[in-house]
């Protein structure tokens, strides 16, 4: 489904040139700030040589059943370890979904200690988390470029009022402050907000340009109830996000099974171009985006700076030191107004007044530094002089978001291709007709070949464009026809002959049983014409 597994080697290097210098910078010049101040207390713990390495990740998330899971398999093509589908909430866990070149998992506990990984600071969620969280190595090409988070469903009714054990929302949060794309998905049978799923989305606010909206089963409502439910969601999400412009909702149907209503099938695909587009963009655009990251880390480290010393400055000197403290939370508000006149900082950079008066509670106010202008300079020099000198050495394509074409030509043009080990249900499906000496596919040629004919061959072969006409027919979505056009244009010459055209039709009958498709076509499989010419 993807094609953009590798960057050109040049720009590789360049973007690991500029994420060394991001490390060494974020070490000598960030890092002495938030220890000083001791930002790692409040905020976010310290970056690892890990937090800069990672690839892109894309956290799912969303209620029950709303198809996170089965998003995933979309993406990969395949099963991964520990997959569970089904209608009530089987996904109990947050599942990283890596690359390997072996399957298997890797329990939270184990995870947590491996360096190599970026998940070390998730420990401090202690053991009922660790023992619902995983990872699943693929050998997938598309995870060469990416990673993808698969997170537990969200409740909602009497559900959602049994405690998990452990800070969900704080475990969103820290997915949210270092994935580069948070994906909500929303049910079109399903558009309630649950608390839960309110708590959730509210936790991921901080992160909005990181967001984006899917509303997922579209096919099993038909084009006018789509509309209203359209209108129903928008009106569900104005609420919730409370931000005044119009999110941008992604509307299709993520699976590989028959669209129920394809009426709409035009309108999917080129939602999922839309969608798939910006995922592509995440590779290319890794750099800027962990450069941003930091500039607003620095941001956030400069303003907690000015709140610990103005909170020390403020502190006795021998007596009423607990009474004071409890007074300067209490007006907390006041702290922030002065902050924001004094130092000419936005009301918008400083941190939730709520949270910060509750982690306030628990610290030590006379262990508070004054204000050192020196940390301070080294951080507004980084900012003015080291940032800008990285961002010049990013190349220009980094800096853009690219919309080139995921396919160049073919039958079912917009949807890419897929180059992914890929298994299938052995002994039936595509290994029917296996060790017989007669084509499998003729046993339909009775009924195909009238077909063939009708679509006016020319020279004995039918181009892309009136196979589709036949193809689509089955309703079967636009990536498990691309597969099936790759397999069955044996050739590779853009048109199917007559036993192309059968063999196209009998694997459609194979995935309509619930059968699986390979990457490569079985040799018992091939037409016979083609077995004679190789």
């Amino acid at each position: 489904m993807f094609s953009w597994l590798k960057r050109e080697t040049k720009t590789e290097e360049v973007v690991e040139n500029v994420l060394g210098e991001l490390k060494k910078i974020y070490r000598s010049k960030l890092l002495p700030l938030e220890e000083h101040y001791n930002f790692h207390d409040f905020h976010s713990p310290k970056l690892e040589d890990s937090d800069f390495d990672a690839k892109p990740m894309i956290l799912l998330v969303g209620q029950y059943s709303t198809g996170k899971t089965t998003f995933i398999r979309y993406l990969l093509e395949r099963d991964f370890p520990g997959i569970r589908i089904g209608p009530e909430p089987t996904t109990d866990r947050f599942i990283a979904v890596m690359y390997d070149d072996k399957e298997g998992m890797i329990p939270g506990n184990a995870l947590v200690v491996d360096p190599k990984k970026q998940f070390r600071p998730l420990e401090k969620y202690g053991n009922a988390f660790l023992n619902r969280f995983q990872c699943s190595h693929v050998p997938s090409p598309v995870l060469r470029a990416i990673s993808i988070v698969d997170t537990p469903g969200i409740l909602s009714g009497e559900k959602q009022r049994v405690d998990r054990g452990y800070d969900f929302t704080g475990v969103l949060e820290w997915f949210a402050e270092r994935v580069d794309r948070i994906i909500l998905l929303f049910d079109a049978h399903k558009l309630d907000i649950s608390d839960e799923f309110r708590r959730s989305i509210e936790a991921l606010r901080g992160h909005d340009d990181k967001i984006r909206i899917v509303l997922n089963k579209a096919d099993m409502i038909d084009h006018q109830q789509l509309m209203r439910v359209y209108g129903a969601l928008m009106w569900s999400l104005g609420k919730v996000l409370q931000t005044p412009e119009v999110a941008r909702v992604y509307i299709g149907s993520f699976w590989d099974q028959p669209l129920r209503y394809d009426v709409n099938r035009r309108l999917f695909e080129d939602e999922e171009q839309d969608l798939f587009r910006d995922l592509q963009s995440l590779p290319r655009n890794a750099a800027l985006r962990k450069l941003n990251d930091l500039i607003k880390r620095a941001r956030l480290a400069k303003v907690h700076a000015y709140l610990i010393s103005e909170l020390r400055k403020e502190m006795p000197q021998i007596f009423g030191k607990d009474s004071k403290k409890k007074e300067l939370i209490k007006n907390l508000g006041t702290i922030y107004d002065r902050v924001c006149r004094e130092h000419q900082v936005s009301i918008g950079d400083l941190p939730d007044i709520k949270k910060m008066q509750e982690v306030l509670a628990n610290q030590d106010f006379t262990k508070f530094h004054s204000l050192k202008m020196p940390l301070l300079e080294v951080v507004d020099r980084m900012l003015a002089v080291d940032i800008a000198r990285l961002m010049s050495m990013i190349p220009q394509e980094e800096m853009q978001l690219v919309s080139e074409p995921l396919v160049k030509g073919g039958a079912f043009d917009g949807v890419e291709d897929i180059a992914s080990p890929f298994g299938y249900r052995k002994g039936e499906g595509i290994d029917a007709g296996y060790g017989e000496v007669d084509w499998i596919c003729n046993r339909d040629r009775a009924r195909t070949d009238p077909i063939f004919e009708s679509l006016q061959p020319v020279d004995g072969k039918i181009s892309g464009a009136a196979a589709k006409s036949e193809l689509i027919k089955s309703k079967l979505p636009n990536n498990v026809l691309s597969k099936i056009w790759k397999l069955s244009d044996y050739d590779q010459d853009g048109f199917l002959d007559i036993e192309e055209f059968a063999l196209a039709m009998h694997l459609i009958n194979v995935k309509m049983d619930g059968n699986e498709l390979p990457t490569a076509l079985p040799l018992h499989l091939v037409p016979p014409s083609k077995r004679r010419a190789d």
